[in-house]
């Protein structure tokens, strides 16, 4: 049992400036049901930050996670975009396009877009 996966948010992000991000898969212990979530924020310092908060919160709701990578966001709220670049030392570069399609889902009226570069 435990609690539905739709009672996970797709996002959590600051809501204006730029900071690091990950992508995370949840999945159910021995298979099963699984989906990918964006978390970021400016307070993290490293990539591994956004992880160790999001790893045992999402555990107590009986998922397993794994980090798929991080990147940066630029969150301009006023002109309604987001950006999606960069990359984590650590996790690598998560694939972008997966992260702006879970964004797109939350933030229907933005232009969101994404690109390797590293700034």
């Amino acid at each position: 049992g435990g609690p539905a996966m739709a009672a996970v948010r797709d996002v959590e992000i600051d809501p204006e400036g730029t900071f690091k991000y990950i992508l995370v898969r949840l999945q159910r212990p021995g298979g099963g049901e699984q989906r990918d979530i964006v978390r970021g924020t400016k307070a993290a310092e490293f990539h591994n930050h956004i992880f160790e908060k999001v790893n045992p919160e999402m555990e107590k709701l009986g998922y397993e996670c794994k980090c798929l990578g991080g990147g940066k966001i630029d969150h301009n709220s006023k002109d309604k975009k987001i950006r999606v670049f960069g990359l984590s030392t650590g996790y690598g570069k998560a694939d972008h396009s997966v992260t702006v399609e879970i964004l797109k889902k939350v933030y229907t009226d933005y232009e969101i877009t994404w690109s390797d570069d590293k700034k």
